[in-house]
């Protein structure tokens, strides 16, 4: 069975078009015979249509080469402009100090027990926020402490309400990476009987950039067993793992889905690891670059400049 990643690319007149990358190629998928007209359109379908993505990456990857009726299909993905994958989910809900070692590293504090408490979420604006690899992070003229966090996203691939833990992986499509930046100095405020402020904190533009494609859930062994990476310039600032997030994917998944229901198209981002620029007091600047690994997923990279 080949492996396949489920994208979004802009075609010869710029318009965004849904296709799947299998090797070094890209498949536009209208163009391959498929009635979509992007991913969001994909993953509204997602157990009818996973089956046929397969069937096309095995087709793509035959030793015969491209078969003669999707030769006009295939692109090279060096010569392929990659949007952001879901343009645009209806909701991304971050998980708030989601990792171990990130809770430690913010506050000193161990994990809170989870038989007396439940996960923590906050929701980050779509159209306004998410921008794909290779596009510019804005810094806000209103922060000068903006910060990085490399998180892994859960993309929801059917209708998902009051579902079982035991039961949640089955409405996973797949996995994402993002980047859930952070205005550190907004959070807090002092004009106001609320103190915290996330929506300050997390929304701007251009404060989810997100890709470069969605890695199916199947082709991921073991969610819980991927190193998580992030560079700003040639620095590693965040080397760690899975294995540190607090509540599991099910967990999360339940816990959203007794509040509403989770579409496909949906974003978790699921927290991040230690090594944030806040413990440091180091932050982004103009001129710096972000880069994000994540094992099996993949890579994300933007340039950083002085936005509005």
């Amino acid at each position: 069975m080949t492996d396949f990643y489920l994208l979004t690319f802009a075609d010869e007149n710029n318009r965004p078009t849904p296709g799947i990358r299998v090797g070094d190629q890209v498949v536009d998928l209208a163009k391959a015979g498929l009635k979509v007209d992007s991913t969001l359109a994909v993953l509204a379908q997602w157990e009818t249509m996973e089956p046929k993505l397969k069937a096309l990456a095995d087709e793509l990857a035959t030793p015969s080469g491209v078969a003669a009726h999707l030769s006009a299909a295939v692109r090279s993905l060096s010569a392929t402009k990659l949007l952001a994958p879901i343009l645009y989910p209806g909701g991304i809900f971050c998980a708030a100090a989601n990792y171990t070692d990130h809770m430690k590293e913010m506050s000193g504090r161990e994990p809170p027990d989870k038989k007396v408490t439940r996960p923590y979420f906050f929701p980050k604006t779509t159209v306004h926020s998410i921008i794909a690899t290779g596009d510019e992070i804005r810094l806000p003229k209103i922060s000068k402490q903006v910060d990085w966090e490399a998180e892994i996203g859960v993309v929801i691939g059917k209708p998902a309400r009051n579902v079982k833990e035991s039961e949640a992986m089955d409405y996973v499509a797949g996995y994402t990476i993002m980047n859930d930046l952070s205005l550190r100095d907004q959070g807090s405020r002092t004009d106001w009987n609320f103190r915290v402020d996330w929506f300050a904190h997390k929304c701007f533009d251009t404060s989810a950039p997100m890709g470069p494609w969605i890695t199916p859930k199947n082709q991921i062994k073991d969610p819980y067993n991927l190193a998580i990476k992030l560079w700003v310039n040639d620095q590693l600032m965040q080397d760690s793992s899975t294995k540190f997030m607090h509540f599991d994917i099910p967990e999360q998944i339940s816990y959203l889905s007794e509040r509403l229901t989770l579409r496909p198209g949906d974003v978790i981002s699921t927290g991040t690891p230690s090594g944030v620029g806040r413990p440091r007091g180091i932050f982004l600047k103009p001129g710096d670059t972000v880069k994000i690994e994540v094992e099996g997923i993949g890579t994300i990279k933007n340039p950083i400049v002085q936005g509005e």
